[in-house]
């Protein structure tokens, strides 16, 4: 599936009582999920991040979760029979001398795949389906499984769309800085002076020469946060907003035009995730996008499943286990 994802273990041996761990490390938290081998959810449990460009605690924070998940379903690290992990910001063979020690905890049994977290969202999305996914919440990608089982990025084309929410974040300053505003911002001005704890635009202006914030996850985090007043003031009429939302609504819409261009269907699934993605004027706007395909035409719909529940899937498949509709139906129950 992907280009960078470590070779299945052959002959393994799964025993009836055995279990499954899915991890999704993608945005500001990991999300860890165990079950048994008919999708039964015995345990669910989230910490801090997985990305060691997110998080210098990054592998603190995976064995933590992991180790606390397994506490949570009562059950020993040698009943794993399979560890999948899909983790943010792993795009290449190098990458792996951060993300191998993410999962690895003495005597955690079972083979261990790790991918990009945009792959355990598909899974999850679109049951590996044709399709494409798209993520824009902490971070931003454009996925898609072509019906000939191509794994594409909209990232294969050096392609970004600059979607996630400090990007927003960061052009709504911009604009404002620049004095791109009119009277239908106000309350969204009077916000950011707010998040920002200053007290006129003259102090705010100060602060943006001297570079916000001078640690850069932090910084970034600062400006993610502010990402939903941006998304709301859209929804409410805000030009800035409503500028800075169709700016990557738009590049979103070139993403996905590009990566439907491989498919032989005149019809492509579509699905968002993410809390950008996902906000109403987003997800309204988008659709409305979509109706004016150029190389397709779209069908927005709901994803079936979680990231982390994809994860879990992603495991399933690698050790062949059949994936079937009672499978799904357990995964869907909350944990």
């Amino acid at each position: 599936m992907s280009s960078v994802e470590p070779q299945h273990k052959e002959g393994l041996t799964i025993a009836a009582n055995d279990i499954l761990i899915g991890i999704d490390g993608g945005g500001t938290n990991t999300r860890v999920l165990v079950c048994d081998l008919m999708g039964n959810v015995l345990a669910y449990c989230e910490k801090g991040a997985a990305s060691l460009h997110k998080d210098a605690l990054a592998v603190q924070n995976v064995h933590n979760a992991i180790t606390e998940a397994l506490a949570l379903a009562n059950k020993e690290r040698h009943q794993v029979a399979g560890t999948a992990a899909g983790i943010a910001g792993y795009d290449a063979a190098s990458d792996l001398e951060w993300v191998i020690p993410l999962t690895d905890i003495p005597g955690l049994s079972g083979p261990r795949w790790h991918v990009n977290d945009a792959v355990v969202a598909h899974y999850g999305a679109l049951l590996a389906k044709p399709g494409i996914v798209v993520i824009a919440g902490t971070g931003s990608i454009i996925v898609a499984i072509t019906e000939d089982g191509r794994f594409i990025r909209n990232y294969d084309f050096h392609h970004y769309a600059a979607s996630a929410a400090r990007f927003l974040a960061y052009d709504a300053a911009y604009e404002m800085l620049a004095g791109h505003t009119d009277e239908s911002d106000e309350e969204l001005m009077k916000s950011m002076l707010q998040h920002w704890h200053v007290q006129s635009a003259a102090e705010f202006s100060e602060l943006a020469r001297s570079g916000f914030i001078d640690d850069r996850q932090e910084r970034d985090k600062k400006f993610g946060q502010f990402a939903p007043t941006i998304t709301e003031a859209a929804e409410q009429g805000s030009s800035l907003a409503i500028r800075v939302c169709d700016r990557a609504m738009n590049q979103i819409k070139v993403g996905i035009e590009l990566l439907a261009a491989s498919f032989s269907s005149d019809t492509v699934e579509v699905t968002l995730i993410g809390s950008v993605a996902n906000s109403p004027y987003f997800s309204h706007t988008l659709s409305g996008m979509l109706l004016n395909g150029s190389n397709r035409r779209y069908h927005l719909v709901e994803p079936t499943l979680p990231p982390v529940a994809g994860a879990v899937l992603y495991a399933m498949n690698q050790l062949q286990i059949p994936i079937t509709p009672d499978i799904i139906h357990n995964l869907q129950k909350n944990p």
